[in-house]
């Protein structure tokens, strides 16, 4: 089952971010984006007993402002509450009720999800009776916290992570999820009306989990898929509007977090944007085994290295993903599509595999004999023995002598060498090293 997504929504300054911060466990820029293709700003993975969960941090909601940064910051908050599974709505219990508390826990009413009120900034007992006025908001029992003492964060947690949604056994069935993710205007909704095709088998059209996301189950040579197009985030105003494009991601990753493979699609015409890069990096930080389709290939000038040029030009943005597949197609005339699927089932096939261990350890030895570990300070490090410890996305720990030894041109090393062994086309794979201790 996916990472439940959980939406930290409020007025501004009542301590949104810094509980954010507490409960990730680490500071995040918020006011300026970071570097890098697989952490936007607003996200953050945190974990309670034994739930893992995935924080979207959002801008402060001032319902009665036309400002356009504070209209851009309400469209964010809103867009979280739409995506989100439980909203954790946080209050500022040293400022009492405002007009603008009101108007957000009435939004929040109509919402639907279920909310968990906090009162924050309250690290004191003299300060606990402010709580009592926010009953009024009716959302329930409002929890006493401190995000910079962080006082009463339990009790917080415990009743965010009650609130998530059940597994439906149901649906626990041997189907392939499938998400189109894209930036706007790629072909996406076409790409759907190609794989669906005419002689199409649908149980039903149910509305996704992530809002403007349409959840399609259909079947093919005896094979069960769920189809979950993106297709909201087509407006084009969202391209012309960076901040509005960037709140797509929402969306996407919602999408992708659920999926058991990902279709990449790009414009061929347009190539990769900033926006496509990060997204690609959630679908790689997430592990999952994709596919890069690149659309509207009938609209491109062709000769004998077109394709290649294209591989290799698109390759270095997404040089962190160098196991992807590449697929040439156009949904319009149906070029190449027959081939999704069956390029789905083989990267969700290798996501799945499992390496036996005496094959595994024969795999390392080999890969040892061929370039030995480098050496730090005159100790070299010893590779004692490997397991696969996991599956989606394969993950294989090795015990070691000292894993501050492990260098990640080594690391990289050996993750190339299993790939030339066993392949893993499509997936992404990790390699932990671990300390081997005495009992061992």
């Amino acid at each position: 089952m996916a990472k439940p997504l959980v939406a930290i929504v409020g007025r501004p300054n009542v301590g949104k971010s810094t509980l954010f911060n507490r409960l990730i466990g680490k500071r995040i820029s918020i006011v300026e984006d970071t570097p890098g293709v697989t952490r936007d700003r607003i996200y953050g993975d945190a974990e309670w007993l034994e739930y893992k969960f995935t924080l979207i941090d959002t801008g402060g909601i001032e319902p009665a402002s036309e400002d356009k940064i504070a209209i851009q910051m309400r469209r964010q908050a809103e867009l979280a509450i739409e995506t989100a599974d439980v909203i954790l709505f946080i209050v500022d219990g040293r400022d009492g009720m405002t007009s603008a508390d009101r108007e957000v826990g009435a939004m929040l009413q109509r919402c639907g999800k279920p909310v968990v009120l906090a009162v924050n900034k309250l690290d004191a007992p003299k300060y606990h009776e402010a709580i009592y006025e926010f009953y009024e908001l009716g959302l329930g029992e409002p929890y006493i916290v401190s995000a910079g003492q962080g006082i009463g964060l339990g009790d917080l947690l415990d009743a965010v992570c009650s609130s998530f949604p059940k597994a439906d056994a149901s649906e626990e069935d041997d189907r392939i999820e499938i998400a189109i993710v894209g930036k706007p205007n790629v072909g996406k909704s076409s790409l759907t009306n190609a794989l669906l095709g005419e002689e199409r088998v649908i149980v039903s059209d149910v509305p996704g989990t992530t809002r403007d996301a349409i959840d399609t189950p259909f079947e093919q040579n005896g094979r069960k898929y769920l189809l979950i197009d993106t297709a909201g985030i087509r407006r084009k105003r969202a391209i012309e509007d960076e901040s509005i494009e960037r709140y797509s991601v929402i969306r996407s990753l919602a999408a992708i977090r659920r999926a058991d493979v990902v279709l990449f699609v790009c414009d061929a015409s347009q190539g990769l944007s900033e926006q496509d890069v990060k997204i690609a990096g959630f679908v790689h930080e997430e592990g999952k085994p994709s596919v890069m389709i690149v659309n509207k290939w009938d609209l491109i000038e062709k000769d004998t290295h077109t394709m290649d040029k294209f591989k290799k030009d698109m390759s270095v943005d997404l040089a962190f993903m160098n196991y992807v597949p590449f697929l040439f197609i156009s949904a319009k005339t149906g070029q190449r599509v027959h081939k999704i699927l069956e390029l789905c089932n083989e990267v969700y096939a290798q996501s799945t595999r499992r390496i036996s261990t005496g094959t595994l350890n024969d795999v390392v030895n080999e890969a040892v004999s061929m370039s030995e570990p480098p050496t730090q300070n005159g100790r070299r490090l010893k590779l004692f023995y490997a397991t696969q410890v996991a599956i989606q996305p394969p993950t294989f720990v090795l015990f070691v002598n000292d894993s501050t030894l492990v260098h990640f041109s080594y690391e990289r090393y050996l993750e190339n060498y299993f790939r030339k062994t066993f392949g893993f086309s499509g997936t992404p794979i990790r390699i932990l090293f671990r300390n081997r201790t005495r009992e061992e």
